[in-house]
């Protein structure tokens, strides 16, 4: 009994030790979001987030096939809200992208494809804490275009430039070309056409 509760009390003091070490290192590195993240934030932090997503919302399967009119729509919604940060091709190389803390994922490679569909949806629905990575969920009710926003993130990694063009042009140049939420879930509004001169373009 008294080996077991050594043994409890080495454990307690080296996380408080690691405790105290990371938020040294923290206070060292101050708020700054310019510096990029160390190697072992970069590899605990994926760990952790997909740690933090339930098991319940990991296992859902995404109601909403892959057909070409459901990648459509999701590159679509993507292209009007998600390209200023994630880049159209999906690398986050975008003005915002470059200089979030943690920097924007690029979402072709195995650290988003590798995520269940569940996964994908709750993050998209839910946010990151911490992170620039906003909760869209709830307020619109369904989640369909969270769905169909999985779906084209599959598709990110067979993008074809004829998409990217497109893209481009589904791209909103400020606040007044953006489509309203409300009006795109129920499906009576499209994104507007123009040419897209500066910023999310994914090149």
């Amino acid at each position: 009994m008294r080996a077991l509760l050594r043994l409890i009390v080495v454990i307690l003091v080296l996380i408080g030790i690691g405790a105290v070490a990371a938020g040294a290192m923290f206070m060292a590195g101050g708020i700054s979001a310019k510096q990029e993240p160390g190697r072992l934030e970069s590899a605990v932090a994926p760990r952790l987030r997909s740690m933090a997503i339930p098991q319940s919302a990991r296992n859902v399967a995404n109601p909403v096939p892959a057909s070409p009119e459901a990648v459509k729509a999701g590159m679509e919604h993507y292209a009007d809200h998600c390209a200023i940060c994630h880049a159209n091709d999906g690398s986050g190389d975008t003005e915002m992208g470059r200089h979030l803390y943690p920097r924007v994922p690029d979402m072709r490679q195995a650290q988003t494809q590798n995520l269940t569909d569940g996964e994908l949806f709750y993050i998209i629905e839910n946010g990151v804490r911490l992170t620039g990575m906003p909760a869209w969920g709830g307020e619109h009710g369904e989640g369909d275009s969270s769905w169909k926003l999985v779906d084209f993130i599959r598709h990110l990694p067979k993008l074809t430039p004829d998409e990217l063009k497109e893209m481009k042009r589904l791209n909103p140049k400020g606040p007044d070309e953006q489509v309203d939420p409300d009006e795109f879930l129920k499906g009576g509004a499209t994104p507007p056409a123009h040419e897209h001169k500066h910023g999310g373009d994914g090149t």
